[in-house]
């Protein structure tokens, strides 16, 4: 059975506000990077499934929007590559 690699992508939606992103964007102004801004941190989350590939896209699908991500607060994207 074909094993896959994904990759799940989480961000918050532009319109929340970032506090790590801004402490992160402070710091690196105080160590001269001031040319920085807009930072915004999010997760990466990895994962290995195994199935026919239409099962396993539908399955990651709904993983990363039930559990691996909140749709109100936040953005999600996966990439899926055979293993």
């Amino acid at each position: 059975m074909p094993q896959y690699q994904a990759k799940v992508f989480v961000t918050l939606k532009p319109s929340i506000l970032d506090p790590q992103g801004r402490t992160v964007e402070r710091a690196l102004s105080h160590l001269d990077h001031t040319n920085v801004s807009g930072v915004r941190v999010g997760k990466l989350i990895e994962l290995t499934l195994t199935g026919e590939r239409p099962e396993v896209e539908a399955q990651l699908a709904g993983i990363t929007r039930d559990v691996l991500s909140n749709p109100i607060m936040e953005d999600a994207r996966w990439e899926l590559e055979e293993a």
